[in-house]
């Protein structure tokens, strides 16, 4: 049950629940917003939120997530949502080739995913009226109720089988409400003067595969934006964060050289792979506006966007990371690439183009 009642209702568990489900519904029907943004300005997660509606619209589901979720390719051409508190990234079509070992899992169809299930905690399957009918759902969140991955169903999915999925993976208790936990504290970084500096540059240096990246910052005991700063320049350094990934997006769509979008959360990562077409501004966001990819930034919530390098057995491999104010990613993106390939020209020609942030200059 959740335990978080709202000011005013702190009465029973039972109580906060059907006061929290009023509250969404008068809010949302006032404001039209989404979801999340209610939920938000209730100051609940969007996890509590929608548990609230469990046994009306909303049916709690079992958690055992990687044989729940290998279950996807069952519902055919769906749309997969992944997103942060500043990107969100839609990919049309269908999971496949899904696999797991332990806690971590990959979807290499269409939808492309890097799953680690260790921070899923709850799913929920959800069926919303709307003016177009209704529309079906599957919904997973981590344990703070932040939302982890979503799937929604389009005209040609499989309906038949979303049915028979969420028959199957019913929860035996559907009592609405949800209990979440405050997240883990983040480790204090280091002070630059405690890393091997040195050490750490060499190992960078002797890098033959970009997967090894995470296991070098672990072990000179780095945060990826202190292991950025810490890299020789020749490898890793900011651009003007302003109207970097927006630079990126438009130029690659004018030039229509395929590209990688990595949006991701801590219990899931999103790629989109290819050529992007339609690149727009609407109100705080820019958008990639494809018919089976949708992009969603909020562009003022960068805080700092670095050119990043990295030595392959294939050469080089250039990046551009794009961060928020706590240091956390938004979103990563590559140019086209598979493992034996060289990177492309195109993308290092486009990435030499982002003016550097300490000089303006473009390198």
């Amino acid at each position: 049950m959740m335990h978080s009642a709202l000011p005013g209702h702190p009465a029973t568990p039972a109580r906060a629940v059907a006061a929290l489900r009023d509250a969404f519904v008068k809010l949302k029907t006032e404001r039209q917003l989404r979801n999340r943004d209610v939920a938000q300005a209730l100051g609940v997660s969007e996890g509590e939120a929608l548990a609230a509606f469990v046994g009306e619209h909303v049916v709690r589901l079992d958690a055992r997530f990687p044989a729940m979720f290998e279950e996807m390719p069952r519902l055919g051409r769906v749309m997969a949502l992944t997103r942060n508190d500043t990107a969100v990234h839609e990919k049309d079509g269908e999971y496949a080739q899904m696999s797991h070992d332990g806690p971590v899992g990959l979807a290499l169809g269409d939808i492309d995913l890097r799953i680690f299930y260790r921070h899923w905690a709850s799913a929920f399957a959800v069926r919303d009226q709307t003016a177009h009918g209704p529309l079906k759902s599957l919904q997973f969140f981590d344990a703070q109720g932040h939302a982890i991955h979503k799937v929604y169903l389009r005209a040609h999915s499989d309906h038949a089988a979303y049915d028979a999925f969420v028959e199957r993976w019913r929860a035996a208790t559907q009592e609405p409400g949800l209990d979440v936990v405050p997240a883990a504290p983040k480790t204090p970084e280091r002070a630059d003067t405690e890393i091997d500096v040195a050490g750490f540059r060499a190992a960078w240096d002797a890098m033959t595969d970009t997967h090894q990246f995470f296991g070098i910052t672990q072990r000179f005991g780095v945060s990826r934006m202190q292991a950025l700063r810490l890299a020789d320049p020749h490898y890793a350094y900011p651009v003007e964060t302003e109207r970097a990934l927006r630079h990126v997006l438009e130029r690659a769509a004018l030039s229509g050289q395929p590209i990688m979008v990595f949006v991701g959360n801590a219990g899931m990562i999103q790629i989109h792979t290819g050529p992007i077409a339609n690149v727009r501004e609407v109100g705080a966001w820019i958008n990639v506006l494809d018919p089976s990819f949708n992009l969603h930034v909020r562009e003022r919530l960068i805080a700092a966007a670095w050119v990043v390098k990295k030595p392959t057995s294939d050469g080089i491999v250039t990046s551009l990371e794009l961060f928020d104010r706590q240091g956390d990613h938004v979103a990563l993106l590559f140019g086209e690439r598979k493992p034996g390939k060289v990177e492309r020209d195109d993308w290092r020609t486009l990435v030499a183009t982002l003016p550097s942030a300490a000089h303006g200059d473009a390198r």
